[in-house]
């Protein structure tokens, strides 16, 4: 695959010979900016440089300044790449002598090569946000497994995260949900509750405030009541939150993410700045009457009829709008907490809202240059039918039965691996191997487009999947259970064949990786390499004998090898929120 052995901190070396080699042929820096990149062919080189373009510059055929090009690096990069030219192209393969000194200096790295970022930035990211009195579903997986991925990766490059767990928690909904949990009488509804049943609850007080005029009256009087600041009514409330919250919690220490209580945010805890939203969006003269709503109409949107299409700030009859928190969250989120970056893992059918509230904060006053708010959208988890995931009644798949099932279903595969791990140890690898397997098939596709769930697929210790990174892992890590001496530890590294070559490329590779994943907010790639370097290491681990290595010395360089692809598996891993046993 291109791009496999490519490492940019090689670019980084070749670029100032690569300018002053430009210069020598009387090149615009305009004119070979972007000429300097990625090798499409791997075998080719790591690097290539595109001579084609500056054929109407230099009057001369792309064939021939190559081949000047080349001659004039060779000189300038003896001992780093190895230069030729072919078809207009000179490509760049990385030295033996380059690739040991600079994986040497990696493996003897706690870091990996992964430097923290030179300017730390506050970064609020938004993620997971259930509801409260309703279950989580297969939904809620990908913002909570994406956003708990991004919030390591960024902790990881040196910067500060603050989890924004917006749960809805606020509205009229809970004026039903108060009066059934009263019809029920609050020992009876929390026993219903704690049982995990939310959904049940949830619908038996809809289906009675569609039925019963009665009830939906009461429900009206009491989201009154809430709004008001009632204190009895606020307790209740706080009853359906509490039992709510505590639900979240099996469901995210099950699925092992980062989340607590203290990152809970929820509509509530906006409620009082929504006046002061309207009021300086007023201020600002942005705010227009529209069929008795108060609206900002942010430019760049059309309606289906072909006009301008309106944020609805306030409705018409004095309620507020999801538009509205969502522009009090930008507030309480850069005044209060002083995020400079602002991320929304929401999926994609709320990518034009995120567009429109950005535009008016922006217009506002409320965002500035100095902030970014970005929209990590995603796509949808599909069933073997190419549509969205649902139960075999229809409904929506509850996220922890999901959960569930995987870490038995992983249990059921460990018996028939290894039947000697028994007891707490096989339970521990289970549930490391089963929700690491729903995590990296999610996190392992590009979160903007759909993906297909894959029972059979996703718990496969062949090919993409975690169940084979994680066994990568313990296999290297059961080859240090036989090792007698730590004199690999100060070993120096030599590189000998195309298997070394190939893996020690690949390790040098992982902070690049990790820089990818983090610039475009896209754990995948984090996955992509990991696969790649599992794939290194098993044709090392076929071609190059270790522990009974002739030598000594090369022994204790592909020890070394070895114990960075273990570290690099382990800290990708992590990054993703998986687990890395070092038996299974």
């Amino acid at each position: 695959m291109p791009g496999v052995d490519v490492m940019q901190i090689l670019q980084q070396t070749v670029e100032p010979y690569f300018k002053e080699a430009m210069g020598t042929l009387g090149v615009q820096s305009s004119d070979y900016e972007k000429l300097l990149g990625l090798a499409t062919v791997a075998d080719h080189g790591d690097l290539a440089i595109a001579c084609h373009s500056l054929s109407r510059i230099l009057k001369k055929s792309p064939v021939d300044i190559g081949d000047e090009l080349s001659s004039i690096l060779k000189p300038l990069l003896d001992g780093i790449v190895e230069v030729n030219s072919l078809n207009g192209f000179v490509n760049l393969k990385a030295t033996d002598g380059w690739i040991e000194k600079h994986c040497g200096i990696i493996c003897n790295d706690a870091r990996l090569g992964v430097n923290k970022s030179s300017i730390s930035r506050t970064v609020a990211i938004d993620y997971s946000s259930p509801n409260v009195a309703k279950e989580m579903h297969v939904g809620h997986l990908r913002s909570t497994v994406i956003g708990d991925s991004l919030t390591r990766i960024l902790e990881h490059l040196g910067h500060k995260v603050i989890r924004e767990n917006h749960i809805g928690d606020w509205g009229t909904p809970f004026g039903m949900l108060i009066e059934h949990l009263l019809d029920l009488g609050e020992g009876d509804a929390g026993n219903e509750l704690s049982v995990g049943d939310l959904d049940g609850f949830y619908k038996t007080a809809r289906t009675k405030f569609d039925d019963d005029s009665a009830f939906a009256d009461r429900s009206r009087s009491r989201v009154v009541l809430l709004q008001s600041g009632d204190k009895e009514t606020l307790r209740l409330w706080q009853v359906l939150v509490d039992e709510s919250t505590r639900y979240f919690n099996e469901v995210y220490q099950l699925l092992g993410v980062l989340l607590v209580d203290d990152d809970l945010m929820g509509e509530s805890a906006y409620h009082h700045l929504l006046p002061n939203v309207v009021e300086h969006l007023d201020n600002k003269g942005l705010l227009k009457n529209s069929d008795g709503a108060d609206v900002v109409f942010p430019g760049g949107h059309l309606n289906r009829d072909g006009e301008p299409l309106p944020l609805i700030v306030r409705k018409g009859d004095g309620g507020y709008n999801y538009a509205t928190t969502d522009l009090a969250c930008i507030i309480d989120r850069v005044q209060r907490l002083g995020a400079n970056d602002l991320l929304y893992v929401v999926g994609t059918p709320q990518a034009r809202h995120f567009e429109m509230v950005f535009a008016v904060a922006h217009q506002a006053g409320l965002l500035d240059d100095s902030n970014r708010a970005i929209h990590v959208n995603f796509g949808s988890v599909l069933g073997s039918d190419g549509k969205v995931l649902k139960s075999r009644s229809g409904s929506a798949v509850k996220l922890v039965d999901l959960l569930k099932e995987a870490v038995t279903r992983a249990d059921e595969v460990i018996g028939e691996k290894n039947p000697n791990l028994v007891g707490k140890e096989r339970q521990e690898i289970a549930n490391a191997i089963g929700i690491g397997a729903v995590k990296y098939a999610d996190l392992s596709t590009d979160r903007t487009r759909d993906y297909m769930f894959d029972w059979s697929k996703m718990l496969s210790f062949e090919g993409d999947t975690a169940p084979y990174l994680q066994y990568a892992h313990a296999r290297i890590r059961s080859i240090f259970d036989k090792v007698e001496s730590d004199s690999w530890h100060s070993s120096s590294l030599s590189i000998e064949n195309d298997s070394e070559r190939r893996l020690a490329r690949s390790i040098i590779g992982f902070a690049d990786a990790i820089q990818s994943a983090y610039v475009d907010l896209m754990p995948n790639r984090i996955c992509i390499h990991l696969h790649q370097l599992s794939a290194a290491f098993g044709s090392f681990y076929e071609n190059c004998p270790v522990l009974v290595a002739e030598k000594n010395e090369v022994r204790d360089s592909r020890l070394k090898l070895c114990d960075a692809t273990a570290r690099i598996l382990s800290t990708g891993l992590g990054l993703l929120g998986i687990h890395a046993p070092d038996r299974m």
